[in-house]
């Protein structure tokens, strides 16, 4: 018999998404679980375009974010409002997408509900973080694992590395992916790109995911396709900016949001390079697998995980410049058509909402 469930999400900057992979989550899930029947809340930072309260049945719970004027410490004082927001509620089970803010708070998070964490990735394996943030992520990890009534691990090494270091009940739920509907054949040329000939990069600028390494690819190689990198600001892009200037196919370009135009960016390249090397399943990977991008990944437990075989992968500037100087039109091929049946079989939002849906009922009534 279908019982209505009172579910709540936190841990994302809300819904609709306009900012990366939790938002997406929330965003996806929120619609499929309010289409079943269940009450559903998504908390929302105040800053948020959309000032409705109630989107498509969903619950918008709007609380301020003060991210904006005191950094990264922000993050810590939004979870904590939305958390302190929740015991007035009465939820049956709360959602929390991650951990790195919210775990400190377990202590308020409220003991009539059942709580669900998120894992995300290995926060603290992140090169990025210095060697105390790491301790922090560390211990912010422990914390979660210990209060969470249960755990979601996005990948199977997630999953193993969860299970052989926490005495706790884990369930592998991947990410979804939409193949897109509507591509648009122009949209390279509206950046000056041509179709098929060009590499795109669609990542924040950190150093895990090796965007130094794939231009040093780029410099090592006598193959001068243009590489288009949608990318965020920060000190780390200024930096590979003026280091890597003497590259005149290399092109900059700030954030893309209109989801049609970065889709189709997607589908026409000749190369989709990830670079990212922590964290589980990453939603961007999925998205470029659901545009038929040719893919060519770093290689490691995460991207293998997802893309078996059907990718190009590289661990050295070196590597990656034989990919880029080796084409193989029908190899590439063969690996679009597999992952994009990955897509549909596994990596589906219907899919992923459902076994959310059994995981909800599972944990309620294992109280």
């Amino acid at each position: 018999m279908h019982r209505k469930i009172k579910i709540c999400i936190l841990g994302s900057r809300g819904i609709p998404n306009q900012y990366g992979g939790f938002e997406e989550c929330a965003e996806k899930l929120a619609l499929r679980l309010v289409k079943k029947g269940h009450d559903v809340s998504v908390y929302t930072e105040q800053q948020h375009k959309l000032k409705e309260t109630n989107w498509n049945g969903i619950s918008r719970l709007m609380i301020k974010n003060p991210e904006d004027r005191l950094g990264t410490f922000g993050q810590f004082i939004y979870d904590l409002n939305c958390n302190l927001d929740s015991r007035k509620k009465d939820f049956d089970i709360i959602l929390h997408l991650g951990y790195t803010s919210d775990s400190i708070w377990n202590w308020l998070w409220p003991k009539k509900s059942t709580h669900i964490v998120n894992m995300d990735g290995l926060e603290w394996l992140r090169s990025k973080y210095s060697k105390p943030v790491r301790q922090f992520l560390k211990y912010a990890e422990k914390l979660a694992t210990t209060h969470a009534g249960w755990l979601v691990a996005d990948s199977i090494p997630i999953e193993e590395y969860l299970k052989d270091n926490y005495n706790k009940r884990v369930k592998h739920i991947a990410y979804g992916a939409d193949i897109p509907t509507k591509l648009i054949e122009d949209t390279p040329k509206t950046f000056g790109l041509k179709s098929r000939n060009y590499d795109l990069i669609v990542a924040r600028i950190i150093p895990d995911n090796h965007i130094e390494m794939i231009l040093q690819a780029k410099e090592l190689s006598i193959d001068k396709t243009p590489l288009f990198i949608l990318c965020n600001e920060n000190e780390f892009k200024k930096h590979l900016e003026k280091k890597y200037k003497h590259l005149k196919h290399v092109i900059f370009h700030g954030p893309v949001y209109e989801k049609e135009k970065v889709n189709s960016l997607r589908h026409y390249c000749r190369y989709y390079l990830h670079g990212h090397s922590a964290g589980g399943t990453n939603p961007s990977l999925l998205e470029a697998m659901a545009c038929s991008s040719p893919v060519v990944a770093h290689k490691n437990q995460f991207n293998q995980a997802v893309l078996g075989k059907d990718a190009y992968f590289f661990s050295s500037a070196e590597e990656l410049k034989v990919i880029f100087e080796g084409f193989n039109a029908i190899e590439i091929d063969k690996q679009i058509n597999n992952n994009l049946v990955r897509i549909k079989e596994k990596y589906n939002w219907d899919m992923v909402t459902n076994k959310y849906e059994k995981l909800f009922y599972e944990a309620i009534d294992s109280r």
